[in-house]
C-alpha cells in the first residue's frame, strides 16, 4: 500500500509538470533535452490517409501476373475480409522502374522520386492490426486503434518542446477533408492541451483571425493577456488538476506571438520561381500537396519540430489504375522536391522525412465489372514506408513481402516498433518518455515491450 500510494503521489507530481511550470511562470513547451544523442532535430510525416497498395507503388509482385484472375484461396481471410463471395488474385496494372544505385523498384509514375531514390530507405516489413480506416489511421497516429491517446506528434513535442516559441510545436497540414478520425489523428490525448496539434486551414487564410481587429494595439492586447494570465494563475492555485484555463492561456499568448512570426512564414510569394516550380505550385494536380510540402520545410526551418502533411484518396477498392494514378501524380513531384530541397539546404541530414498510410492492399479483390473496374481491398499484413533524411539508411530496401505481396515475411515489426524508432531518432525513448494517466504511467507503444526496427537505422 505504502508503495502503490508513492508511486500515485509521484505519478501526479509529474502528471502536473506542466500546470506547475506555467503556475509559476515557467514554459511547458520550452526545450527540453532529449534522452539520447538524436539523428533528427525534426520529423516531416506524409500521411497517405485510404491506404496506399504497397504492391502498386512500392512493391511489385511480378508473380500476380501468373496468378491473375484465378481464384484466391486461403484459410486465414483477414485481408479479405471486406468482401464476401469468390476472390480472384489481381496483378498490378503498372510499370515499374529501377531507379537510384541500388535500383529501388518503384512504380514508373513516380518519375520525380525517382530522382531521389539513393535518398529513400523502402521499409516492406511494417504490420498494422486493423483493416477498419478510422481504428487504422487512429493506431498509426496514436498507437492506441480506438483513438482518445496522445499522437505521435504531440508525445514527440511533450518530450522534446520547441526552439521557437513564436510558432506552434507540432503542426498539421490536412486537406479541406480531414481523414476518417478527423482531428483525434493529431490529439495531444491524456497529455496537457499544450501538447496537440495545430491544423492550418487548407483553403484560404491558413490561419483565420491572425492579425488583430483595426483598432486594437499589441499594447491592448498585452494588458488583457497579462490580465488573463493572473486570474487564471490564482484559479490554477485554488484548483490544481484544472488545466484547462492554463492552456487555454497558453494558446492565446501563442497566437500573440504568432502575430509577428507566422504571416512571413506563410507567405510563399517570395520564395523562388524556380523552387515553387519544382513543388508543382501552381500548376494542377500539384498545387495544393505542393504547397503543403514547401510550407513543412519552412516550419522545420523555423525550428518546428515535428510536422504532418496529409493526402487522403487512396481507398482503391475498384478503379485503382487511374485512382491511385491520380494519387501518384499528385505526389510525386512534391515529395521529390520536398527532399531534394532538405537536402540542398542542409537539412535533410537532420529531417527524418514518412511517407506512408494506414495499412497496405490485397493481392486480391472481388470481381465487380470489367478489367478496368478492378481494385484492392485492406491489408493490415503487409503495408509499405518510405523513409529519407536523419538516421535512416540510403539507397536500401529493407525487409520483405511474399511473393504475392499478402504477408510481410522479412524484417517484420508491429506499428508499435515503428513509433519507437521514430521517438528513437529524435533522441527519445520510449520507456522514458511516459504520463502517468487513470492509475499508470502510459507511453505510446502501450505496454512499452516494443523493439526498434534496427534493420533501417543507418
Amino acid at each position: 500500500m505504502i508503495r502503490r500510494d508513492f508511486l500515485c503521489g509521484l505519478g501526479a507530481t509529474l502528471g502536473t509538470a506542466a500546470l506547475s511550470s506555467l503556475v509559476h511562470g515557467q514554459d511547458p513547451l520550452a526545450p527540453k533535452p532529449p534522452h539520447a544523442a538524436p539523428r533528427a532535430k525534426a520529423c516531416i510525416y506524409l500521411f497517405m490517409e485510404g491506404g496506399p497498395s504497397h504492391i502498386d507503388t512500392f512493391d511489385p509482385k511480378p508473380k500476380l501476373r501468373d496468378l491473375h484472375m484465378k481464384e484466391f484461396r486461403r484459410e486465414d481471410k483477414f485481408a479479405s475480409a471486406m468482401a464476401s463471395g469468390k476472390r480472384y488474385f489481381v496483378q498490378s496494372p503498372f510499370g515499374f522502374v529501377r531507379a537510384g544505385k541500388a535500383g529501388i523498384a518503384m512504380n514508373a509514375g513516380f518519375a520525380h522520386l525517382a530522382g531521389v531514390a539513393d535518398e529513400l530507405c523502402v521499409y516492406r516489413g511494417l504490420q498494422a492490426e486493423s483493416i477498419d480506416h478510422p481504428t487504422a489511421c487512429y493506431h498509426m497516429n496514436t498507437g492506441n486503434r480506438f483513438g482518445g491517446d496522445p499522437s505521435i506528434g504531440a508525445w514527440a513535442t511533450y518530450g522534446l518542446g520547441s526552439p521557437n516559441r513564436n510558432l506552434p510545436s507540432f503542426v498539421v497540414l490536412p486537406e479541406v477533408n480531414f481523414p476518417q478520425g478527423g482531428a483525434a489523428n493529431w490529439s495531444n490525448g491524456f497529455l496537457p492541451a499544450y501538447f496537440q496539434g495545430t491544423a492550418l486551414r487548407a483553403e484560404g487564410s491558413p490561419i483565420l483571425d491572425l492579425r488583430p481587429p483595426a483598432g486594437v494595439t499589441p499594447e491592448h492586447q498585452r494588458k488583457n493577456l497579462d490580465l488573463l494570465a493572473e486570474l487564471n494563475r490564482g484559479d490554477a492555485l485554488r484548483n490544481p488538476s484544472h488545466q484547462d484555463p492554463l492552456a487555454r492561456t497558453a494558446s492565446y499568448e501563442l497566437a500573440f506571438r504568432m502575430q509577428m512570426e507566422v504571416p512571413a512564414v506563410l507567405d510563399l510569394s517570395k520564395e523562388d520561381p524556380k523552387v515553387l516550380q519544382r513543388y508543382g505550385i501552381g500548376v494542377e494536380p500539384t498545387d495544393s500537396f505542393g504547397r503543403r510540402c514547401l510550407l513543412a520545410r519552412r516550419l522545420v526551418e523555423q525550428g518546428v519540430p515535428f510536422v504532418q502533411v496529409y493526402a487522403g484518396g487512396w481507398d482503391s477498392h475498384d478503379y485503382i489504375a487511374t485512382a491511385h494514378k491520380s494519387r501518384i501524380e499528385t505526389v510525386d513531384r512534391p515529395m521529390a522536391a520536398l527532399i531534394a530541397d532538405l537536402k540542398m539546404r542542409g537539412l535533410l541530414d537532420e529531417t527524418l522525412v514518412v511517407w506512408g498510410g494506414e495499412f497496405g492492399r490485397s493481392p486480391d479483390n472481388g470481381v465487380r465489372g470489367g478489367a478496368e473496374v478492378i481494385g484492392r481491398d485492406h491489408n493490415a499484413k503487409a503495408m509499405t514506408l518510405l523513409l529519407a533524411g536523419g538516421g535512416v539508411k540510403r539507397g536500401e530496401v529493407v525487409g520483405a513481402t511474399d511473393e504475392t505481396g499478402a504477408t510481410a515475411v522479412e524484417a517484420v515489426h508491429p506499428i508499435k516498433d515503428f513509433h519507437m524508432t521514430l521517438l528513437h531518432l529524435l533522441g527519445l525513448e520510449d520507456k522514458k518518455l511516459t504520463f502517468y494517466h487513470e492509475g499508470r504511467f502510459k507511453q505510446i507503444s502501450q505496454t512499452g515491450d516494443g523493439n526498434l526496427i534496427r534493420e533501417i537505422l543507418a
